[in-house]
């Protein structure tokens, strides 16, 4: 067996206490005299779910949020009927911005705060409003009318759009924008609708959704293909996502069998992992984030305002030493 000196350069230290400042992926043994050893390293905690602010307007967003933890965008959902209301957030309020031009819910965005697509939603539409950090202008409608949808993006330049539902079905129908027009590219293996997704539009990643029934289906988008890989732990649909990255992305509740669910997942590009839960089951919430150790979930069913936010920071870890 190899040690571990010959695959990191260098041994590992014996202490007789934790180093006072470590770095990220750090190893070290503390050895104390009268004590057992004990291997720590220095790696990403579990990560908890805190309460951020409250959306001014309670609503189920379903995929209509997206940005990062300090600065998201909320745009539309579902309260008494479809709304056409859009909050920015920036770490810690939600501010009232411009109102899209069509109400509705089941819609979904991608983008940043400040630069942002709105397409889809219902009652069943392909409309699609672009955001330029100060109001929304309608653009290119999609070729395929329909709610539910999974996204991603990095502007309102460039993303996607996958799956979904129309009066006729659930849907595996992907649609690609380019700040113009929308194409339809390769389709997902598996059709479904309220599924999850992030990335961006040559790398992107959809989880969940309703087949039926609730799928744990995870595929994966390389820009011309769709490939499954692995299955999420606890099938659901309309679960809330971070937005940017296909490699490095949290899930997080949803509605599950036999309720909504606050179960919260992590994908580190091979395989999904149990995390802390939120503190708040729901579904059809907003999602936004950079990353899976940085998250945002405002909204959601049971109606309600209630935004958490998930952090997962670098902390001191001991291993089992065998």
């Amino acid at each position: 067996m190899a040690k571990y000196k010959s695959l990191k350069g260098q041994p590992i230290q014996v202490l007789t206490a934790d180093p006072p400042a470590p770095v990220e992926g750090q190893v070290w043994v503390v050895a104390a005299p009268g004590a057992a050893s004990v291997m720590k390293g220095y790696a990403l905690a579990a990560g908890t779910w805190a309460s951020g602010g409250n959306l001014n307007t309670g609503r189920k967003p379903d995929s209509g949020s997206d940005g990062t933890q300090t600065a998201a965008i909320v745009a539309g959902g579902y309260s008494n009927a479809g709304v056409a209301v859009v909050e920015k957030y920036n770490g810690s309020t939600w501010t009232e911005v411009g109102d899209l031009n069509t109400a509705r819910y089941a819609g979904a965005t991608f983008g940043t705060s400040s630069s942002a697509i709105h397409t889809g939603g219902h009652p069943y539409t392909g409309k699609t409003e672009s955001w330029d950090n100060s109001s929304w202008t309608e653009v290119g409608d999609l070729n395929t009318a329909r709610r539910e949808i999974g996204r991603a993006g990095a502007s309102n330049t460039s993303g996607l759009v996958a799956g979904g539902y129309i009066a006729t079905g659930y849907q595996a129908i992907v649609e690609t924008w380019n700040g113009t027009s929308w194409t339809e590219v390769a389709d997902l293996n598996t059709a479904r609708s309220s599924l999850s997704g992030t990335g961006i539009v040559t790398a992107a990643l959809v989880a969940a959704g309703d087949t039926p029934p609730r799928t744990v289906n995870t595929e994966v988008w390389n820009g011309s293909s769709w490939t499954e890989v692995n299955n999420l732990n606890t099938g659901r649909i309309a679960a809330g996502t971070t937005g940017l990255s296909s490699t490095n992305a949290l899930l997080f509740g949803g509605l599950a069998a036999p309720g909504v669910t606050a179960n919260t997942e992590s994908w580190n590009g091979t395989s999904w992992t149990e995390l802390n839960n939120l503190a708040t089951a729901r579904e059809s919430m907003g999602g936004a984030g950079a990353s899976s150790s940085s998250a945002l979930a405002s909204g959601g069913n049971p109606i309600t305002a209630a935004t958490e936010e998930f952090t997962q920071a670098l902390a001191t870890v001991s291993f089992d030493i065998d």
